[in-house]
């Protein structure tokens, strides 16, 4: 906890926003750290209370000691608090920026105040502590001889990558693009996360002894079979990569396309990358963004930097109200109205609406026909979407992206080749242990899981790694969240 009173005497305050004139012009990150120096987020963690029972645990898929690092920072005390935060998060360079707190939805001072600002006060301890130059390599002691395959360095896979590293086994991390970082690097622009953030942190893990496989295809550059026959583990962390698609008329126009690409070419470009498709630009067109969630935010926010005409977004459910609803109690996580900094930047935002068609000229996109819906619930079950009728409307529309989120892994190539059972979700199957059907071929991640966050993630790769760790020595010292297995006597 922090001060004994905190909650009753400071207010909830988070860093300022930069103007959007100024950030919509660049791709640096959108707070503005310079108005929130130390003592404010020692006052920001003051606010933690003595609530007997800390839910935020509940609420954080890694169980962050989240009372303990704000009780050490309120107090000064950072280097403890780094150690805190460390001892069950890889990343919280990358969960401070990109999360949405779950943790603070469960905070007990949530309940009839404003939460924790607990993401702030987790990012600026690890910003502090980089700073300090309190994280710094630490190989392990002694090598175990075996090595494994982490196949995609998405969060998931550096995690995992990570642990293994420091149970003492030699670790190849391989990755299909040219850098590190998955939808990391790829698939979250700039002005969320620079990817200065991931570079420093490869590195230090790159001097532990992870060694970093780019530019690898796995499942065509190298096969199952040459996985079996050179490692003693292998780890799939390929993500959830199959896009969501809208097979309706005129799908096939030149100016639709799949959110990821979009994004992925942004961030190749500012990450100096080349890339050999056809170049997606919003500059001076009608764009419209179909799905409402942290991709199409993403979107958005891209869309206004390139200097689109207009952006509007779709959202097939009805606007969430505010508050909290009221089927959604405390500390459970609920659907309630966000607005991200791409939103405020600029966006006409529409609930309940259905896109039933695209319309074309000489192949190209001018048009999107769209219907209001209604969500109808019979006897308190599951609602039916309605579409309400005379409400078509034609939409002007230059470029539209499809956030509509992600399918599972890709089931050919490596997975394929392993054989790998998939489940009724499309995603690999595997037992307590994270192993998958194909012996000693372990899963994490959104490939497991299904598409996720970055915490949950996080949170897949560690606990693979105990699963991993287990399968080739017998026991695992790894942290879980289970706790740490020991031998039985």
């Amino acid at each position: 906890m922090g001060k004994l009173t905190g909650f009753k005497e400071f207010d909830r305050e988070l860093p300022r926003r930069r103007p959007v004139e100024e950030r919509v012009r660049d791709w640096k990150e959108f707070y503005d750290y310079s108005t929130f120096p130390a003592k404010k987020l020692q006052t920001q963690a003051a606010r933690c209370m003595d609530c007997g029972v800390p839910t935020c645990h509940a609420g954080c898929p890694l169980g962050n000691l989240i009372p303990d690092w704000n009780d050490f920072v309120y107090q000064d005390r950072w280097e403890e608090a780094i150690v805190q935060l460390h001892s069950t998060n890889n990343f919280p360079e990358f969960t401070g920026r990109l999360c949405p707190a779950p943790c603070e939805e469960a905070c007990v001072l949530g309940i009839n105040e404003k939460p924790v600002t607990i993401e702030e006060i987790e990012k600026n301890i690890v910003e502090h502590a980089w700073n300090a130059g309190w994280i710094t390599p630490h190989p392990p002691a002694k090598r175990t001889g075996r090595t494994i395959a982490v196949i995609g360095s998405g969060p998931a896979g550096m995690a995992c990558a990570q642990q293994l590293n420091h149970a003492g086994h030699t670790v190849h991390l391989y990755e299909r693009s040219n850098k590190i970082g998955g939808l990391l690097r790829y698939g979250i622009p700039d002005f969320k996360m620079e990817k200065s953030v991931i570079d420093r942190r490869l590195d230090v893990m790159e001097k532990e002894g992870v060694i970093a496989r780019t530019g690898v295809d796995v499942g065509q550059d190298v096969t199952a079979e040459d996985l079996n026959r050179d490692y003693d583990a292998v780890v799939l962390s390929i993500g959830a990569t199959q896009p969501r698609d809208l097979g309706i008329p005129g799908r096939d126009l030149k100016g639709v396309h799949p959110a990821m690409d979009f994004l992925t070419q942004q961030n190749k470009r500012v990450g100096k990358e080349s890339f050999k498709v056809e170049d997606i630009f919003a500059t001076g067109k009608h764009v419209i963004v179909i799905g409402g969630g942290d991709t199409g935010s993403d979107c958005i926010g891209t869309s206004n930097r390139h200097g689109a005409e207009s952006v509007t977004n779709f959202e097939l459910l009805p606007k969430p109200t505010q508050e909290r609803p009221a089927n959604q109690p405390w500390p459970f996580w609920p659907m309630r109205l966000r607005t991200s900094s791409s939103h405020e930047e600029g966006a006409h935002r529409n609930w309940g609406i259905l896109t039933k068609e695209f319309l074309g000229k000489n192949g190209l996109l001018t048009h999107l026909r769209t219907v209001e819906v209604d969500w109808v619930s019979e006897n308190g079950g599951r609602p039916d979407m309605v579409e309400v009728e005379g409400t078509e409307k034609d939409w002007p529309c230059d470029l539209a992206l499809l956030a509509l989120g992600f399918l599972g892994p890709e089931p050919d190539g490596i997975v394929e080749q392993f054989g790998c059972e998939l489940d009724a979700r499309g995603n690999i199957k595997t037992d307590e242990n994270y192993m998958s059907t194909a012996p000693g071929v372990f899963a994490a991640g959104d490939s497991r899981r299904g598409q996720s966050l970055i915490v949950w993630a996080i949170s897949e790769g560690r606990e693979a790694a105990c699963g991993v760790d287990r399968h080739l020595m017998g026991r695992t010292e790894l942290p879980s969240k289970e706790g740490v297995d020991l031998p039985r006597v």
